[in-house]
């Protein structure tokens, strides 16, 4: 019963076997384009997350004045307040900027930051077990977003066929009311 679509029958309409062959289509293209588009996507997320870290470096820096102890309203997760840092360039270049400090630490207190190529202070880059997570959470969510993009337009010609359907049926019950001579709806 369940594919009936597939097996000549004279009550089978030329729209129903297309139907078939459209899903059957939507979900072969939805699962390869999902698992095409995951792996783009998780390698785009791993490449970001590399060269990321490849231009970054870790530098120790020296706290300029002392940080403040944190406000109860202003206490991140990481438990960390603002801080103006400087640090010394391989090139010569002496750097100043806000980093990430722990609290109450006095001035002339050595840290380190993350720096980029232009001297900027930046966040500590991913570390291997975090791209890999946020490699799978790409993956995924691409993979999801094209299998329901090609789901969605198969269900969009699904119905335009049941439409189109319907409207064979309305003629075929015209024509066959017609010969009676009264009207079934």
């Amino acid at each position: 019963m369940r594919l009936w679509r597939w097996r000549r029958s004279p009550l089978r309409r030329r729209s129903d076997l297309v139907e078939a062959w459209v899903v059957l289509c939507a979900w072969v293209f939805a699962l390869v384009g999902a698992l095409f588009a995951g792996m783009v996507a998780a390698d785009a997320v791993t490449h970001s997350a590399e060269e990321q870290r490849a231009q970054s470096r870790k530098v120790t820096a020296v706290l300029v004045k002392d940080a403040q102890a944190p406000e109860a309203s202003r206490v991140g997760t990481d438990h960390l307040v603002w801080g103006v840092v400087r640090w010394t360039d391989p090139d010569g270049t002496i750097r100043t900027d806000d980093a990430r400090v722990p609290p109450k630490s006095q001035a002339g207190s050595k840290v380190d930051v993350w720096a980029d190529r232009n001297g900027a202070v930046v966040n500590q880059p991913l570390s291997e077990t975090e791209i890999l997570l946020h490699a799978i959470a790409g993956g995924v969510l691409a993979a999801g977003a094209a299998g329901g993009v090609v789901v969605g337009c198969s269900w969009l010609v699904r119905l335009g066929l049941e439409r189109r359907r319907m409207e064979q049926w309305a003629a075929e019950w015209e024509r066959m009311d017609t010969p009676w001579g009264w009207k079934t709806g």
